[in-house]
């Protein structure tokens, strides 16, 4: 039993003991480890990355701007965040433009409480605090708005000027989300206004000094995309999704082309900090927990000198057509050149016409997305890609002759060709190219169809060979997405269940319609020997540049994506590039007398021209419904190594068919000469061409992406 008593005491000295040690010697560690109540992630946004062109120009850049911050705790009340407002009122400027009625009846409530609440009788607040089909949230929501009410506009005009500048800072400061730093002001902080809150941090908990920055652009082109602002924050219709990777609610983000596809680079790795609080939201630590890296720049493939060119050239010819006669319907042109070896745009262009009414004249704006979201029935540029499928499918073959005549179907007017309105010429599948033959792409869609031409007779043929086109003509991306780099691409319309008539009309390109992209894949790859390729406007990721002019490491080279290959012969291929050489040099080609002059390179190409209904307008518009025409222009150069290719489309250039102007012809041979010259100067200059990235078997090694083959 004194063994056992014995036992016992010394089991309890030992509690006694060890309840002194933790009691006495850790207890305000151990107060302090159960006081404290959760970690919160603070995320300190970093500078997006830049945006240059091929060559290192920048596009898209940051400008650093000195900014003042607030942030706010969770236990942090009104009242204070009001006297820290009033504190710095005296010591910046702030623009109260901003500031809302409604803003201005919450703050009178905020300076005049008990006043503001006993304006409501207490009839109203029986009658609100008494319904219990609310909650108390619901029930105190409506008090609020009543209050708010009862606010008279001799209240808010009673508000005096330093009222409003303390009400515009309150505003920015309660604006925040608990945490993250908002911005009060940002851009227009005077080094004054730096320095004189610089030294006062101490008597403004939460406001700091730090540096800002604005997203500044040096080009115009539309598709470089935009952001929001710390202000608008993150859209409404994707919060979660950016919530769910780690973003803040006042984050910017890309609202649209390549600033949206590349928001994932662009937007960097922000600095993390981790504010662990106690329960009353008093911060007790901030840990450390990664360091912010500004975001990777983009580098384009597009060559900004070239780019500035087009868009100079292009505005050119809007304006002529739009100030010319029968140029009702007419107010843009798409311009796309491209590597037809590896997809890489070298300039993209849209331009449209508006009315400015202060100038009292027209002037043009950027379209530049209607290069690829804006389709128009391409005419006789796409008979190249008619006369391969009638090679695909049977329906003729290579040298083929036919006879371009008239084409008199029972119950309908005679069928032409432009340059042969009664006559009968014998015709080849190069002189059907060379002179534009509607009739020989129209014999091609009979005999798809399983038909054969009777004068007089029915047009019978199987309706199923608008099947077989669009099969052939998705394989050089006409009629489907040609995979841009870029957000909402347009594949273009395809009407179902087309009449004859109609299929005779698609294999001239008056039925179906295509992007200017589309047209450019298209003859790329009848210039690169059959290969489609995927168009793209971003070659290469970068590392962050260290001085915002050097380019960083390569971070990640974009290969070339090749997405299939025509199921048409090298000797097929071949003969289509041939026609288009004579549609060049040949004196009865249809771009002879703007082509026939090359200096220092030959190209090829090919000319269109469709008739249409105007339904881009409103249905009350006196043109709406109303015939036009359309015209545009596919080539490549130089004809034996392809280094480009380009597309130019110009929808509704006239309304009288006995008057077409035609800028896709002029456009082409400006763009192609300047092209040349320039790789010229370049070149005797020591520097790189406008593009110099080798040809399709050159770059055709590992690293490519091949689809569908």
């Amino acid at each position: 039993m004194n063994i056992l008593f014995f036992t016992i005491f010394l089991l309890f000295s030992s509690l006694v003991l060890r309840l002194g040690y933790l009691q006495i010697v850790k207890g305000e560690d151990y107060k302090r480890e159960i006081e404290r109540k959760e970690e919160i992630s603070v995320n300190t946004s970093v500078p997006r990355g830049r945006i240059y062109d091929r060559n290192g120009e920048i596009l898209v850049g940051n400008e650093p701007k000195r900014a003042i911050t607030y942030t706010k705790k969770q236990s942090t009340k009104p009242e204070e965040m009001l006297e820290v407002a009033r504190s710095l009122a005296e010591l910046i400027e702030k623009d109260e433009e901003e500031v809302t009625t409604r803003d201005k009846k919450d703050f009178w409530i905020l300076l005049n409480k008990d006043e503001a609440y006993d304006r409501v009788s207490d009839k109203e607040k029986k009658a609100i605090n008494s319904d219990e089909t609310k909650t108390k949230t619901q029930r105190q929501r409506e008090l609020d708005s009543l209050v708010r009410d009862k606010i008279t506009e001799e209240d808010l005009n009673a508000m005096t000027d330093e009222e409003l500048e303390v009400l515009a800072i309150y505003r920015e400061m309660s604006s925040g989300y608990n945490y993250s730093p908002q911005i009060i002001k940002s851009g227009d902080v005077t080094p004054e206004e730096y320095a004189k809150v610089s030294e006062r941090l101490h008597e403004l908990p939460g406001v700091n000094t730090t540096t800002d920055w604005e997203r500044v652009k040096n080009s115009e082109l539309a598709i470089l995309g935009n952001t929001t602002t710390p202000k608008t924050g993150l859209p409404s219709e994707k919060l979660e999704y950016y919530l769910s990777r780690g973003y803040s609610r006042n984050d910017r983000v890309g609202t649209s082309f390549i600033e949206e596809q590349y928001e994932s680079v662009l937007q960097g790795q922000k600095t993390i900090a981790k504010n662990i609080t106690d329960k009353a939201g008093n911060v007790l630590e901030t840990v450390p927990v990664q360091e912010g890296q500004p975001g990777k720049d983009l580098v384009l493939s597009i060559d900004n000198e070239l780019q500035k060119k087009a868009e100079e050239v292009v505005s050119r010819h809007v304006l002529a057509i739009k100030n010319g006669r029968n140029s009702q319907m007419f107010d843009r042109i798409f311009f796309v050149m491209m590597d037809p070896n590896n997809g890489e745009i070298i300039s993209m262009v849209g331009k449209q016409a508006y009315y400015d009414q202060e100038s009292g004249r027209y002037k043009v704006r950027d379209r530049t997305f209607g290069t690829f979201q804006d389709a128009y029935e391409a005419g006789s540029t796409v008979k190249m890609a008619t006369v391969l499928a009638g090679y695909e499918h049977g329906a003729i073959h290579a040298g083929q002759t036919m006879i371009d005549e008239p084409l008199h179907f029972r119950g309908t007017s005679p069928k032409r060709s432009l340059f042969n309105q009664y006559g009968r010429v014998a015709v080849t599948d190069l002189t059907a190219i060379t002179r534009s033959s509607n009739v020989y792409m129209w014999k091609i869609a009979i005999a798809l169809g399983g038909g054969s031409y009777v004068r007089n007779g029915p047009l019978a043929i199987d309706t199923q060979a608008i099947d077989r086109f669009r099969d052939s003509f998705a394989g050089f991306g006409l009629g489907v997405p040609t995979g841009i780099d870029l957000p909402n691409e347009a594949a273009g319309q395809s009407p179902a269940k087309p009449d004859a008539n109609k299929i005779l009309d698609f294999a001239i390109g008056q039925y179906d319609t295509y992007t200017t992209m589309q047209l450019a894949q298209y003859v790329s790859t009848i210039a690169n020997g059959g290969y489609r390729v995927a168009p793209r406007v971003v070659k290469e990721i970068r590392e962050p540049s260290p001085d915002g002019k050097t380019l960083g490491p390569i971070a990640t080279e974009v290969p070339a994506r090749y997405l299939n290959r025509i199921d048409n012969s090298d000797g097929q291929i071949d003969r289509m590039k041939q026609g288009m050489y004579t549609v060049y040099y040949n004196p009865r080609g249809t771009a002879y007398s703007t082509f026939k002059d090359t200096k220092g390179y030959k190209a090829a190409g090919k000319t269109g021209t469709a008739q249409r209904n105007y339904y881009e307008a409103d249905r009350n518009d006196p043109w709406f419904g109303k015939p036009t025409i359309n015209v545009s222009h596919v080539g490549f150069a130089p004809y034996e190594d392809p280094e480009i290719a380009y597309a130019i489309l110009a929808p509704n250039v006239s309304s009288n068919t006995g008057y077409i102007p035609h800028p896709n012809n002029e456009i082409a041979r400006e763009m192609t000469d300047f092209y040349f010259e320039l790789k010229k100067q370049r070149i005797e200059d020591g520097e790189a061409g406008p593009n110099t990235e080798g040809t399709l078997k050159e770059s055709s090694d590992d690293t490519v992406i091949r689809e569908g083959e």
